[in-house]
């Protein structure tokens, strides 16, 4: 082979020699990804939310006492819109920066993509709810209570044994409901209702002979609502660990990180017990039906 041409051929050789370490040679530091830091992401006033710049909450209407107080969310008075409020100011949005949406009891934990930022409703958390939704830490440790009329065979309940030939009912979708149906299995099938006010119509009218709800929300029913009515006892815990409310969040959300920093900031403080104390005093204790 002539001399210049084994020379044109060694050339082309080290060029692919050279492309070849090349290709595989390591990116560039500066091109490698970029991932976001945890500690940004929560920024004050700056989380990537449904509305830029503002907090979307949600709640049903209507608003029930003594978790909201005259039917108005966005007042601050009532247990849960006071944590709703608290929770914005940890995560930097003031009163002025939070939007409040009408989101049905059901909806709020139902599959689909959400238009709230998190929403705040008396939700037990669950492993059958967090299949669609995501939860902050939670907020609030929840008991179950039966409410009767003082006149009612109910009211004479001591134990869950008691309430077996009792006409009970409960709201639809909530674990009060769960409570009647995996504890108590009544012989008579339970009533079943859209709200809380159709739960509580049938309890005046003599329908049901009690309902099931949350223990506050018992109190607050005999105390303001149905004076002739009374709290029979509330269910025991057997789990080992209580049942609790959380702050409901679209299950991909790339907030629930942030919002459940701020919730456990609030219990490490004093918040969340301070709130309780002033919102949720009158649900004294009540005798436990085993």
């Amino acid at each position: 082979m002539p001399l210049a041409h084994r020379a044109a051929r060694a050339a082309v050789c080290s060029a692919v020699v050279l492309l070849a370490a090349a290709a595989c040679a390591p990116e560039p530091e500066e091109k490698a990804e970029q991932k976001p830091s945890t500690a940004a992401s929560c920024s004050p006033g700056k989380l990537p939310t449904v509305a830029s710049g503002k907090l979307t909450v949600g709640t049903d209407k209507p608003a029930y006492a003594p978790w909201f107080a005259d039917d108005a969310p966005s007042n601050g008075k009532g247990f849960e819109s006071a944590v709703a409020y608290a929770v914005a100011e940890k995560l930097g949005y003031d009163k002025g920066r939070v939007a409040w949406q009408t989101v049905p009891f059901n909806s709020s934990f139902a599959p689909g993509a959400k238009k709230f930022d998190f929403d705040i409703n008396q939700v037990s958390i669950s492993d059958a709810r967090k299949k669609a939704v995501a939860f902050s830490s939670g907020y609030y440790d929840v008991r179950q209570a039966v409410v009767a009329l003082k006149s009612s065979k109910a009211a004479k309940a001591k134990s869950v044994a008691d309430l077996k030939d009792i006409k009970l009912g409960a709201q639809v979708g909530t674990t009060s409901l769960d409570f009647i149906d995996d504890l108590v299995k009544p012989t008579q099938k339970p009533d079943v209702y859209q709200k809380n006010d159709f739960a509580k119509s049938a309890l005046k009218n003599g329908q049901v002979d009690a309902i099931v709800v949350d223990l506050p929300t018992a109190f607050y029913i005999t105390g303001a609502e149905v004076t002739d009515a009374e709290v029979v006892g509330q269910f025991e815990n057997t789990t080992g660990s209580p049942e609790q409310f959380g702050l409901v969040l679209d299950k991909e959300s790339a907030l629930t990180s942030c919002v459940t920093g701020a919730v456990d900031a609030l219990r490490k403080d004093g918040t969340l017990a301070s709130l309780e104390k002033k919102w949720l005093s009158d649900a004294v204790d009540a005798p436990v039906l085993k």
